[in-house]
């Protein structure tokens, strides 16, 4: 990895083998986060692009809807927005490792920004179609799908191994903070005019791109080898390395049950509330219910990350969100909602931090974007399931049969989590360079065979 000569970032020398390309951690204590210049900018503008794009989403079913009269049409504009996200994610991680991310993220995000300025414009001057509207969206998501997998790589460029759990919890708690903030201010922003929000949008954009421009360090080493590569054949050796790490083949398929199960009961709680003539207000509340526990649990993420293993975190966390869901199920009222969710969320945040952490610290630099585009395709894949799921349960069985049947497939997934081994193996932090190592090491050897054979001596 390449040596910085800013204070905030300290070099992470690499072994010496034939894999040069595994980071070993310094000896060295790193400087803290908020002393690291690069990482601070890449943080700012990606803050103030989740914030804008949050503003935005929320005001963009209002607009389809008063663009269209028709609900099922608007539904139609928002899930051609999704539709950019899925067909790009797989080939975007191919293209963050084989360009330069600093200038993949300015220019995807300056694309983005000049979509949704093109949306504001013309929905101040009254002449946005819904057309327009889902044109624009479309493209949005195409370039979050470029945007994610070379912002991942970066920090894993600018960020040493021991801090990973720490910079990928401020990213939740981020997150977390603009869900809070989206739907308020979205709102006041839209009373305002039905433009501005949308103008939020662009100005994050844009502040991700300056703030990205910004950053000293080279955000990937030499993209060479990985331009030699045929796109297709990079995407498959993105994809055979996934599946060669046994911990990730475990977790993927688990974790889009759980994402889709949690996600359905979220949507049926919704659902129900809006049915029996909830206020939205009330209903409001429910979400920032999710954001507090998100947010609390984001702050305590680092230190748990750092003291426990990942097993017992993920097993503990899920059980706890199991534990909640059970408790939702047998209670079914409002106040038990508002009162549950927030611990029930409080160790998920943790899980992330520490399994992104994880994933990020023992892959290759060269795969770190198809790494990322691989695992958010599996949310991506969950996305549609969870408001079927959720509304099907709702509307054939009623709320107390659908939060019990998602909460006994929570129940049934935490435990097959539990015996997961490769999950128990993960350790702390100062572990995770050497299993870096250790992996690359496996993976040479596994590799040997395939070695063409040397010609044999002819005695001549």
């Amino acid at each position: 990895m390449t040596t910085s000569q800013d204070p905030g970032l300290r070099e992470m020398p690499t072994l010496t083998t034939d894999r040069t390309d595994v980071p070993v951690a310094d000896a060295t204590a790193p400087t803290r986060l908020l002393r690291n210049r690069s990482y601070m900018l890449l943080m700012s503008g990606l803050t103030t692009e989740s914030v804008g794009a949050g503003v935005a989403l929320f005001a963009v079913p209002l607009i389809a809807y008063g663009l269209t009269g028709s609900v099922v049409e608007a539904g139609v504009v928002a899930a051609v927005g999704q539709l950019g996200a899925l067909l790009a994610t797989l080939p975007a991680g191919v293209v963050a490792d084989r360009v330069d991310r600093r200038r993949l993220v300015v220019g995807a995000a300056g694309v983005g920004a000049v979509l949704w300025a093109t949306v504001a414009v013309t929905a101040a001057l009254g002449s946005l179609t819904a057309w327009h509207l889902a044109a624009v969206l479309f493209g949005a998501s195409v370039v979050g799908a470029l945007v994610d997998p070379a912002t991942s790589g970066a920090f894993r460029s600018v960020v040493p191994v021991p801090q990973l759990p720490t910079a990928l919890a401020a990213a939740q708690g981020r997150d977390a903070v603009s869900t809070l903030l989206a739907g308020p201010l979205g709102g006041l922003l839209y009373a305002v005019a039905h433009a501005v929000p949308l103008a939020a949008a662009a100005v994050g954009h844009l502040a991700t791109a300056v703030c990205t421009w910004c950053v000293r360090e080279p955000l990937n080493g030499d993209v060479a080898e990985a331009r030699a590569t045929r796109p297709v054949a990079a995407l498959r050796e993105g994809l055979r390395f996934v599946w060669s790490v046994p911990l990730f083949r475990a977790l993927l398929g688990l974790f889009v049950v759980i994402n889709v199960a949690f996600g359905g009961l979220l949507i049926g709680i919704n659902l129900e509330l809006v049915r029996t003539g909830t206020e939205p207000v009330l209903i409001g509340l429910v979400d920032l219910a999710v954001g507090l526990g998100v947010l609390g649990g984001a702050v305590l993420a680092p230190r748990l990350v750092a003291r426990f293993r990942a097993g017992v975190l993920v097993v503990a966390a899920l059980g706890l969100l199991a534990a909640g869901a059970v408790a939702m199920a047998v209670l079914q009222s409002y106040a038990a909602y508002l009162l549950v969710l927030p611990p029930a969320l409080l160790l998920v945040p943790a899980v992330n931090a520490g399994l992104s952490g994880y994933a990020a610290a023992i892959t290759p630099p060269q795969l770190q974007g198809r790494l990322s585009s691989v695992l958010g395709l599996t949310g991506l894949a969950a996305g549609p399931l969870v408001p079927l799921v959720g509304s099907g349960l709702l509307d054939r069985y009623g709320i107390g049969p659908a939060l019990a049947v998602l909460a006994g497939v929570l129940v049934a997934t935490v435990a097959a989590l539990s015996v997961v081994r490769p999950l128990w193996r993960v350790g702390t932090p100062d572990t995770w360079a050497q299993d870096a190592v250790d992996l690359a090491a496996a993976g040479d050897l596994a590799a040997e065979p395939e070695r063409e054979p040397e010609p044999a001596a002819s005695g001549r």
